[in-house]
């Protein structure tokens, strides 16, 4: 444990140094690789790689929290490794992300670990699954409560090596070319819901799919979906949804805290120096917290420009519907459980988890936000 919180205080203070500074991490060490006869060390080996995303490339948030990663990178290595970023479609297909970095197509990938519930449908839970841990949550069983453990343990057979690399806080419930006054008005809906909340809608009566980023704002707009969820007003400023779309609704009950995976081909993560392989550990921790705050700072600014300046229709879910998804959530993630015991074994170390983070955050988080309305 010590020496674990040991590399963790170097990991920080190394992303620190980069950030405070611009330098490469090399630029101090100049006096030190030279000999005293005054000869020059041999230059050191540069590592080229490929990061695939399922983002388009510099999307607000999604995107640039990738492109923040590289250049991190960069610096804290003194150029040693290099990472390029392609966005969706520009190397693979989006939702090919996951293939191409198991296979060595590329050696970096930056998605969603729920995307691929097709391959293992544990991965739900390193993403978000409905009504589950908040971002502040979600850190909290990765990095302390046994997550990275399990995550490591399921990539395992894709030959991965899979880090949290970012996060968007609670997202929204989506946008609708239809009102939500009831259960009854979500029957028949076609809806863009990956993950298990996607399954919890397909109960419900909606015709849940799961299309890329790059493809929602046409789809809604000729009428291919009658719905969907993105992320929140950040995002959903830049794609233009309110040009497409009546109503806006929330919260996110199936993305209370969705992470962001980074994930790397094991024989590319292996084949680097101990120094590197530290340096992407420490980069994605930074990237994770870092893309948190930028949601944090601009979602509000982007909200007050959708209802002020585009006249959107914001609105809460009914709380009928909102019962209704929770009830039915437990339902399925416990009969999931039933039958896949990788599936359960990841549930009920997150489901642990969370209880115990209920009860504190009861008298802390919670108390604090109705204490705050006081006045």
């Amino acid at each position: 444990m010590k020496k674990q919180f040991l590399n963790l205080k170097i990991l920080v203070a190394m992303t620190l140094l980069a950030a405070l500074t611009g330098c490469g991490a090399d630029s101090g060490n100049s006096a030190a690789a030279e000999s005293a006869s005054g000869q020059q060390a041999a230059p050191q080996k540069v590592y080229k790689w490929k990061m695939v995303t399922t983002w388009p490339k510099n999307f607000p948030g999604l995107g640039t929290a990738a492109e923040n990663f590289s250049t991190m990178v960069g610096k804290m290595s003194g150029g040693r490794l290099e990472v390029k970023v392609y966005g969706a479609g520009q190397l693979v297909p989006a939702m090919e992300t996951f293939d191409a970095v198991s296979q060595g197509t590329a050696e970096m990938g930056h998605s969603s670990a729920y995307y691929w519930k097709g391959k293992t449908r544990a991965s739900a839970f390193f993403t978000s699954v409905p009504f589950g841990l908040n971002a502040q949550e979600m850190n909290g069983w990765l990095h302390y409560g046994g997550g990275m453990a399990l995550w490591n343990e399921l990539y395992e057979p894709f030959n991965l090596v899979p880090l949290a690399a970012g996060n968007t806080g609670v997202q929204m419930a989506g946008w609708f070319n239809k009102e939500i006054n009831s259960l009854a008005d979500l029957d028949g809906l076609k809806m863009r819901i990956p993950g298990i909340g996607g399954e919890v809608m397909s109960r419900l009566g909606v015709e849940a799919v799961n299309i890329p980023g790059g493809e929602l704002y046409t789809s809604m707009q000729t009428g291919v979906i009658d719905a969907t969820e993105w992320v929140g007003p950040y995002n959903d400023l830049a794609f233009g949804f309110h040009q497409v779309a009546k109503y806006y609704y929330y919260p996110g009950w199936h993305e209370p805290g969705p992470t962001l995976e980074l994930i790397v081909n094991k024989q590319a993560f292996n084949s680097l120096p101990e120094d590197l392989q530290a340096i992407i550990e420490g980069a994605a921790r930074a990237v994770n917290q870092d893309m948190l705050d930028d949601y944090t700072a601009h979602n509000y600014l982007a909200l007050d420009e959708l209802v002020n300046t585009h006249g959107v229709d914001v609105r809460p879910l009914p709380d009928e519907v909102l019962a209704e998804l929770n009830r039915i959530t437990q339902q399925v993630l416990e009969e999931i459980a039933a039958e896949d015991p990788e599936f359960k074994k990841v549930y009920d170390s997150q489901k642990a988890f969370q209880e115990q983070a209920i009860k504190y955050h009861k008298i802390s988080e919670q108390a604090y936000y109705r204490a705050r309305e006081l006045k």
